[in-house]
């Protein structure tokens, strides 16, 4: 440290070490991709230096950057870089320890946790995500923990999505971000993509049918994502574009997307297409090619969970309302879907449901 760089009083840093560079952080209160930009050096370079702690000596040049960081603090940053050094040198550790976790309770945890979600099981998919969400202090230092964070909070996004909670700060939108944050600090690109594309699914949900339209199709040649999201992404430009009454163009994106699920061997995204293609062909007034894409859709029940149950039914009573020949019928499933639906709080699909009614008795 050069004379005269700090004022009298002011911590110091005689080497810097990587404990020092993780309690300057702390001090400054950053983010390691924030204290990087501060620093002017990657984020992967700040985690390295934290994750080796006092057996890593950064070069001469890189130290003097840190000199120069810690000179021009303020005098809060300063006090409390001090306080923080000298309770590490007192401990012979760093303070704030990395909690250690139980990772693979965790793990098999997330596993249970996608299975409620299969049977809509909300109430404790929550409670198994809350336990890890409540005890987890976020560590940019601690990988693993925050992959595992990251998954979390996309599943709890989930859950909320499900039951109909799109937008606002208990939102699947609010939970999504602070994933997606999570991801790019870590810097894993193929998370990330599939955030933003499921941030387009409550794009889409909400209404925002053209902009969800075109950002569906950006992510179709998107190379961070795998072959099959891709997929899913082209079915949902179409799936956006026959909500917006655009029936015809929507097919064109949902038949090459039923061929691409054939080739990846995706019977339950195959299927769930048909349904798709089905309401595209009602929209359109072609109710003959409608009954038999959703035909096949009923033959080919793959994924048969209460949510996907209640979305294929109310597409087939969609089509049979279509029909005065076959109404009764569509209005019965109708009731049907409307009592899974409450039974499984499925807000989205009730309101759905709904609107479908009211649509028909208006007419």
């Amino acid at each position: 440290m050069a004379a005269g760089t700090n004022p009298p009083g002011a911590a110091t840093a005689q080497q810097w070490t990587g404990r020092e560079a993780r309690l300057l952080r702390h001090a400054l209160r950053l983010s390691v991709r924030g204290f990087a930009a501060y620093l002017g050096v990657a984020a992967r370079t700040v985690a390295k230096w934290e994750s080796g702690g006092t057996s890593t000596v950064p070069r001469p040049d890189t130290q003097a950057i840190l000199d120069t960081a810690l000179a021009r603090a303020d005098a809060g940053a300063r006090t409390r870089f001090e306080v923080l050094v000298t309770q590490a040198r007192e401990a012979g550790r760093a303070p704030e320890p990395v909690p250690r976790y139980d990772y693979e309770a965790w793990t098999d945890d997330l596993d249970r946790t996608v299975a409620c979600l299969g049977r809509q099981e909300f109430r404790l998919a929550r409670t198994l995500l809350d336990r890890w969400l409540a005890r987890f202090e976020p560590n940019s230092s601690d990988r693993q923990g925050m992959y595992l964070y990251g998954r979390s909070l996309r599943l709890l996004g989930e859950v909320r999505q499900d039951q109909g909670a799109l937008r606002g700060p208990l939102s699947a939108e609010h939970v999504y971000r602070q994933a997606l944050r999570v991801f790019t600090e870590l810097e894993s690109p193929r998370r990330v993509a599939q955030l933003e594309l499921q941030l387009v699914v409550i794009d889409e949900m909400s209404g925002q049918l053209d902009s969800a339209a075109a950002r569906y199709e950006s992510l179709t040649a998107d190379e961070r994502l795998s072959a099959h999201d891709r997929t899913r992404a082209r079915l949902w430009v179409g799936t956006a574009l026959s909500k917006r009454g655009l029936h015809e163009t929507a097919t064109h994106h949902i038949v090459p997307a039923i061929r691409e699920f054939e080739a990846l061997e995706e019977p339950a995204d195959w299927s769930i297409a048909h349904q798709k293609l089905a309401l595209a062909h009602r929209g359109a007034g072609d109710l003959t090619a409608a009954g038999r894409a959703i035909d096949v859709a009923l033959t080919n029940r793959v994924d048969d969970t209460p949510l996907q149950q209640v979305r294929l039914d109310t597409a087939h009573a969609h089509i049979l309302l279509s029909d005065t020949a076959t109404a009764d019928s569509g209005l019965a499933i109708l009731d049907r879907t409307a009592r899974i639906s409450t039974r499984y709080g499925l807000m989205h699909q009730l309101r759905s449901i709904d609107g479908i009614r009211r649509r028909f008795e208006s007419r």
